[in-house]
């Protein structure tokens, strides 16, 4: 959640941000109104408390009637304290509630607007002609069911509408990248790590999934838990009720784990192949680190993502996210879109966001910095999304026999094959 300080002392400030994002600013009079009504309670609270105090010094030393009288004061004094405390606790609660339901303010630099206001911040490559060279490009559903990589219609008997299995050389690929991404984040100096799939309640709520992204969650019937969309839960949880030494930040870890998406509100998009899906394996960068220096790791992460692109030879833009597309706790969200062929527009492989101390406040991270002890910054970048991944490779590197070729980087992780083959027509 935001810092308390700042709807108290610049609630114009959260008013602007609301409408940047096209949001209501009533959150913040409810707020307000709720921050007014828990420091009456807390005030009516202490008043009631303080009085039961004296009275319990002064009855000791009380005769007769006015030792009676003091008694039956106390009786039911006893009984307004458990209201004005039961009162303190639903003011607390509201107030609480107020803050949680205000997204991260977005940066300055954010674009304002919605999702088709994004900006776009520079383009790498040059798409393909494929016209020029003698050949209409196949779409990845045909070119994975030639090299046998991907099956869709068993996914579908199986496990029902946007499921598939990755066979033959699609979970080689799905391996290989997973490998080459591993190897750039270790030796950029990353932990790495295999996060669980699945998380209790407070992990989802922590950061930001139980809010706007909430229909898109998947949860475990008859437990307590949850299945993530992305490992970023996981990661922002990991060091939850913590306090970190603030000379050894940053840290960070690189995190595999399946991810799971309901695609609530997908309808009719995507309906084909392997883009939008319901499960699929990823790698995400996450990062704590100083507040101050959140902005420039978030750029660091982004030159990571843009490294991993570059080895796989795809063409991409990069693109500064408006405001009203931002995640509920990120403050600032560049996405890597790689061009494929044969939907003529660049897709989403990569995202990073900024959530600055937006998911420590909620999740009780801290750090000691000398004497002090104060909230520090998460950050999280995808480094592959094995679907889309696997879907700009395909379409990008295609011959016109349906072969595929492997971007040199990759070949080594893939056995030195250089030429992906069709096993049938």
């Amino acid at each position: 959640m935001i810092d308390p300080r700042i709807v108290r002392d610049d609630p114009d400030r959260v008013r602007a941000a609301q409408a940047k994002r096209g949001l209501s600013d009533e959150v913040v009079d409810r707020a307000l109104s709720a921050d007014t009504t828990r420091r009456a309670s807390i005030a009516a609270y202490e008043a009631k408390r303080a009085e039961q105090k004296q009275l319990g010094k002064l009855i000791p030393q009380a005769q007769g009637e006015e030792k009676q009288a003091l008694l039956a004061r106390t009786r039911t004094l006893s009984a307004e304290v458990k209201q004005a405390e039961a009162a303190q606790g639903a003011a607390e609660a509201g107030w609480q509630g107020a803050l949680r339901s205000i997204p991260n303010l977005a940066a300055d630099a954010a674009p304002a607007g919605g999702e088709d206001d994004f900006v776009v911040i520079e383009t790498i490559g040059t798409p393909r002609d494929f016209e020029a060279e003698g050949f209409t490009p196949r779409d990845h559903v045909e070119l994975g069911r030639m090299l046998g990589a991907i099956d869709l219609e068993r996914g579908a008997k199986v496990s029902g509408s946007r499921f598939y299995f990755l066979t033959g050389i699609g979970a080689q690929l799905e391996f290989a990248l997973v490998a080459m991404a591993m190897e750039l984040a270790r030796n950029a100096g990353f932990t790495q790590v295999i996060a669980p799939s699945l998380v209790k309640p407070r992990a989802m709520e922590g950061t930001g999934f139980l809010g706007q992204a909430a229909d898109d969650v998947y949860r475990i019937e008859g437990e307590d838990l949850y299945l993530v969309g992305t490992s970023e839960v996981a990661m922002a949880a990991y060091h939850s009720d913590e306090i970190l030494d603030g000379a050894a930040l940053p840290l960070r870890y690189a995190a595999f784990s399946p991810c799971f998406r309901k695609e609530a509100g997908s309808h009719g998009k995507d309906t084909k192949g392997i883009i939008r899906v319901h499960w699929f394996d990823k790698v995400e960068m996450f990062v704590y680190t100083t507040l101050e220096d959140a902005e420039a790791e978030h750029q660091r992460l982004l030159g990571w993502e843009k490294e991993f692109l570059d080895k796989l030879e795809l063409t991409y833009q990069v693109i500064d996210t408006a405001a009203g597309d931002l995640g509920l706790s990120a403050t600032r969200k560049f996405d890597c879109e790689a061009w494929i062929p044969t939907q003529g527009r660049y897709r989403e492989l990569t995202s990073t966001s900024n959530c600055t101390d937006f998911q420590t406040r909620r999740l009780d991270t801290r750090g000691r910095f000398g004497s002090q002890i104060r909230p520090v910054a998460t950050l999280n970048g995808t480094l592959t999304a094995i679907p889309r991944a696997i879907v700009a490779i395909l379409e990008t590197h295609q011959q016109a026999d349906g072969s595929v070729t492997v971007p040199l980087a990759l070949q080594p992780h893939l056995g030195g094959l250089q030429v992906m083959k069709p096993v049938r027509a």
